[in-house]
């Protein structure tokens, strides 16, 4: 490399130094410390087949080496690991071969053995002959964050560095700007210099920067890594951001000159951060609805928990409708092009909106025609969005005329519907608007909403089974239960059947009162182990067994000992069972007791008790002896039977 051209000197006539001149200039050379000192950021330059031809003290402090240790070797032996040496040659060719400058943090080897991760800039340089080097500049990677408030580059420096630098004078008015910073705002080097920040930039929030400026000015106090976020003028249509740093210049003397601002475009850094975070937010809201969502086998209470989970995070405003045609067992149509009759299960807003007055309320039944967005969802089973919901698109959003109103009071500006897809089956819509929200819906959005709507259907669907299993298997057992027991001689009835709840299946419980001869009364109570339309078939069965043994006038353990055995051939039925015998005549209660639990009896006057009987073996289990216990029965006596139901919880 050839020697540069010493820096100009101001000159008097003479060809000496110009004392006037000099005076000008800050006077006397300054001592040790000046900006360049404390840069602290090594350069090596090395030729184009990777030797170092210059060799920075910064260098020597950073990699130990001094400079006649360096100069002239190949700097990817000498500071590289063997087994990155490879990766480090092919970044060397592509940054000579004109490749974009390569930045980054890299491990190197250090004088002493050691290894330390550096913070890297590389970049070529081509000097006057057309000659290729490359730079490097490089400091500790602790140094990361003091690096842009302490850089002072030369100018050849500046202005080949990819980070936007300036100057500003003690009136905030530019000096100097290298070419990045001229890329990043979009103006020339001559735009800016003599002028303002204010007067430059007029599209940015000038008075925070120059407030900042002042501040670092006056304080002395470095701002590092500030963001900025705005539009310029090369760009207007693009939000960009900034990481901007300011610290203060000062002569050798002490004296302010001004403030240096670094400036780096990570508009692509925080769109990725925004991206994770959302991305973190869905992920979120993914655990959050799979925990929140379906936590019963209730319909109802499922399409209320997938419209909870909706706001705010998703939508403003969420409703769950589902077709009634599938809530009334009927197979759905995969696609059509008809109108759609839906039930309203679920309505939830993030806050009191006139948007919840427009939706369906939860109950109703409300037929939407084929030109209605909702209804386009279903029949497609395809997803349907409205980014930006205009006057005209209203129309086809809103059930009514006037419920398109409320939407309009309300400021709905985008609507998305997401069908609930299970096993294949349509079965309604998950339907979301934004009121309040400024964004749009977007992409990522929908592919939320679908899937919250895909976990959510499949639960919905599961509760769907369940009540039509449910009441299957109820309408069956109430058709084998007496409507209402006979009046018996001796004897005042009461009973009473209560179905089990939404979170349990229907069981096989039963009962009956079967008139005997001779003015006697037989009283059944049982229960079939296990529970739905199984449970309820076996209970008919085996009602029909009891009154079809009872003719037989047997005493009580030998119609269990039949019962017994009826119930050993159905398979691996297990059901408890009392048989009773009442007789008005001798006032005399015969009781026998398979596996089931003991009856109360009530006297006038006394506390109640549990009558003491051989508990016996549950029907079907085979060979087992029952007994029959007599029990005196006296007018006002109550004999109490029931089943598990209702004691055990």
């Amino acid at each position: 490399m050839r020697a540069t051209d010493p820096v100009p000197a101001p000159l008097d006539q003479a060809g000496g130094v110009d004392p006037s001149a000099l005076e000008q200039a800050g006077g006397a050379p300054s001592a040790p410390g000046g900006l360049l000192d404390l840069l602290s950021v090594a350069a090596v330059v090395l030729d184009a087949r990777g030797r170092i031809v210059l060799w920075s003290p910064q260098a020597e402090e950073l990699f130990g080496y001094s400079a006649e240790e360096a100069l002239g070797r190949f700097a990817g032996r000498l500071l590289v690991q063997e087994k990155h040496l490879d990766l480090v040659n092919g970044l060397f060719r592509e940054v000579m071969a004109g490749g974009a400058d390569w930045a980054g943090v890299f491990p190197m080897r250090h004088r002493d053995g050691s290894t330390r991760l550096v913070e890297f800039r590389n970049m070529r340089l081509e000097d006057d002959r057309k000659d290729l080097y490359a730079l490097g500049l490089a400091t500790d990677q602790a140094r990361l964050h003091r690096l842009e408030q302490d850089l002072a580059l030369t100018t050849r420096l500046v202005a080949q560095s990819p980070i936007g630098l300036a100057v500003v004078d003690t009136d905030l008015r530019y000096v100097t700007v290298n070419p990045a910073l001229e890329r990043i705002n979009g103006l020339s080097a001559a735009e800016h210099v003599g002028r303002t920040v204010h007067e430059a930039l007029p599209f940015l929030d000038t008075e925070s920067i120059e407030a900042a400026m002042r501040e670092v000015m006056d304080t002395g106090v470095p701002i590092v890594d500030r963001e900025s976020v705005g539009r310029v003028a090369a760009d207007p249509d693009r939000e960009k951001a900034w990481s901007v740093s300011f610290y203060r210049l000062e002569g050798s003397n002490g004296k302010v000159l001004g403030v240096a601002t670094s400036v780096v475009d990570v508009t692509e850094r925080r769109r990725a951060t925004i991206e994770a975070a959302q991305a973190r937010q869905r992920l979120s809201l993914v655990a959050d609805a799979s925990i929140r969502i379906g936590t019963t086998l209730d319909l109802d209470e499922t399409a209320r928990e997938l419209a909870d989970v909706s706001v705010p995070e998703l939508a403003d405003v969420a409703a769950v409708d589902v077709l009634d045609s599938v809530l009334n067992g009927r197979a759905a149509v995969t696609a059509q092009t008809g109108p759609a009759v839906f039930r309203a299960l679920a309505v939830a807003s993030a806050y009191p909106s006139e948007a919840v007055r427009a939706a369906d309320p939860p109950g109703e039944v409300a037929r939407y025609e084929a030109d209605r967005l909702v209804t386009r969802c279903v029949n497609t089973g395809h997803p349907v969005r409205v980014a930006h919901v205009s006057a005209d698109d209203l129309p086809s959003i809103a059930r009514s005329p006037e419920a398109a109103e409320l939407l309009a009071g309300a400021g709905l500006h985008s609507y998305l519907a997401v069908p609930l897809i299970a096993r294949g089956t349509v079965l309604g819509a998950l339907d979301l608007k934004r009121t309040r929200n400024p964004e749009p819906f977007s992409a990522d959005d929908e592919v939320l909403a679908g899937e919250l709507a895909a976990r959510a259907a499949v639960c919905i669907d599961n509760a769907r089974w369940y009540r039509q299993a449910r009441n299957t298997a109820l309408t069956l057992q109430r058709s084998l239960l007496p409507e209402r027991p006979p009046a018996q001689p001796g004897l005042q009835i009461a009973s009473r059947y209560q179905p089990a709840q939404a979170a349990d299946e229907v069981g096989g419980d039963w009962f009956d009162v079967i008139p005997l001869t001779g003015d006697k009364s037989a009283l059944v109570v049982g229960d079939v182990m296990g529970s739905g339309i199984s449970a309820a078939a076996t209970m008919g069965q085996l009602r029909t067994a009891t009154r079809t043994l009872a003719e037989l006038d047997l005493p009580p353990d030998q119609v269990l000992h039949h019962l017994d055995r009826i119930t050993d051939r159905m398979g691996q039925t297990i059901t408890t069972c009392i048989y009773a015998v009442y007789d008005p005549h001798s006032a005399q209660c015969l009781l026998s007791n398979a596996g089931h639990l003991a009856p109360v009896l009530v006297r006038p006057g006394r506390p109640p008790e549990l009558l003491d009987l051989p508990t016996g073996a549950p029907l079907g289990v085979g060979e087992v002896t029952f007994h029959t216990t007599a029990v005196p029965l006296n007018p006002g006596d109550r004999l109490v039977l029931y089943t598990d139901g209702l004691v055990e919880t």
